[in-house]
């Protein structure tokens, strides 16, 4: 989940299962904060799961009081602004960070759940709640990102097929395909048009 500044206010992205087209970076410069997977939903108070592959002005959720406060704090510093007022919101004590710390690992989901002690259905329930999809779906994104950014590196393809958990290269293609609607190469590439230029999972 991000929240993001823009000449117009204040953005909340929510989590995706699929690249989203933006076309903010284009016209205007950003300030954005990206919470860690389970962060979000405390600072924006609401789940995740209601925020699923959607773009709303924070105004939305928070009273428009809270908004200016933060818009004010915003003028002449926006990252440390935006930084300051995350932090106030974190919960220490919240496993869901850990949890997807864990699975980005590459932590299976059934050994988290039995770690936990947690049943796959609570697993389940409380990470469509922090992540906004269940922990399956959370550790394809997580895996797809580990394997963009090797491949951004300039690792081979294949190598960081069977370093990430894929069960060949054609499986990482698919995955990608499926996730960005585009190839690795033109992702890696930032082709115009490919999942480079846009807000992704």
């Amino acid at each position: 989940m991000d929240l993001i500044l823009h000449a117009d206010g204040f953005l909340v992205a929510g989590p995706d299962t699929t690249s989203q087209i933006s076309d903010l970076a284009t016209r205007q410069s950003l300030t954005a904060l990206r919470f860690e997977p389970g962060v979000g939903p405390r600072f924006f108070g609401i789940d995740a799961c209601e925020l699923v592959d959607r773009r709303v002005p924070l105004d939305e959720l928070w009273p428009s009081r809270r908004v200016r406060v933060l818009a004010g704090r915003a003028e002449h510093d926006p990252v440390g602004a935006l930084v300051v007022a995350a932090r106030v919101s974190t919960d220490e004590h919240d496993p869901m960070p850990d949890l997807a710390r864990a699975l980005a690992t590459g932590t299976s989901v059934s050994q988290l759940a039995s770690a936990l002690g947690w049943s796959d259905r609570t697993l389940r329930r409380r990470s469509i709640r922090a992540y906004g999809y269940g922990p399956k779906m959370l550790s394809r994104v997580l895996r797809f990102r580990r394997a963009v950014a090797r491949a951004r590196a300039g690792e081979a393809f294949a190598r960081v097929a069977a370093d990430c958990g894929y069960s060949d290269q054609a499986h990482l293609a698919r995955e990608v395909r499926m996730l960005t609607g585009t190839s690795l190469g033109a992702l890696v590439q930032g082709h115009p048009g490919s999942a480079a230029n846009r807000s992704t999972a």
